[in-house]
């Protein structure tokens, strides 16, 4: 009897075998060697599940992205103030725990702006839309709790896009030296205008 495959969990084994080689280096300077070499598999079977090595940070982004937004949510649902669940938001930007992602988004952006393919806007506006929509969730609900004017549904897609904006300026510039408190600090001056 033949062996079955399931081979959107082999991509994702492939993926995730891959990661500390991604993370601890520029997706420019590995190989399809290497990462065939990595996963255990032969350069064969990689483009039997990748175009290119680009798809693959692809693929681990994404995995790693949905991890990462489950156990946000668990984090979220134990905090009250709206501005604390703002500041949480925004920790990928900075924090220990989400240094792996980061450090693949990066390659990811830098992809995505060099070298554009649809799938990869289609996945930044899958998720513009769905952080937006988590920050929109969360200002919305302070504001149903009376905790913060009405007005401050306006400032949602600044609040938004500050943190990515600061995080890109973080890594080209010498201006962002501790993307934390910048942060926080914004987030705090917004809250400062608009909580009753």
């Amino acid at each position: 009897m033949p062996i079955i495959i399931d081979k959107e969990q082999k991509k994702r084994d492939i993926a995730l075998a891959c990661k500390d080689l991604l993370v601890q280096g520029s997706i420019q300077e590995i190989t399809v060697s290497q990462i065939a070499k990595t996963a255990g598999i032969g350069k064969g079977t990689f483009y039997e599940y990748f175009k290119d090595k680009d798809e693959l940070v692809f693929e681990l982004v994404n995995l790693l992205k949905h991890a990462h937004n489950q156990k946000k949510e668990k984090k979220l649902a134990s905090i009250e103030r709206t501005r604390d669940k703002i500041k949480l938001f925004y920790e990928f930007f900075y924090s220990k725990e989400t240094q792996d992602l980061r450090t693949l988004y990066k390659e990811f952006v830098a992809i995505a702006l060099l070298a554009p393919r649809e799938e990869m806007i289609d996945f930044q506006t899958e998720c513009f839309q769905f952080y937006y929509g988590w920050v929109e969730k969360i200002i919305g609900e302070g504001i149903d709790r009376g905790e913060i004017l009405p007005a401050a549904r306006e400032l949602i897609k600044g609040m938004y896009t500050m943190g990515e904006g600061m995080f890109v300026a973080s890594l080209a510039t010498k201006g962002m030296i501790d993307i934390r408190r910048d942060i926080n600090a914004y987030v705090d001056k917004i809250f400062d205008l608009v909580e009753i």
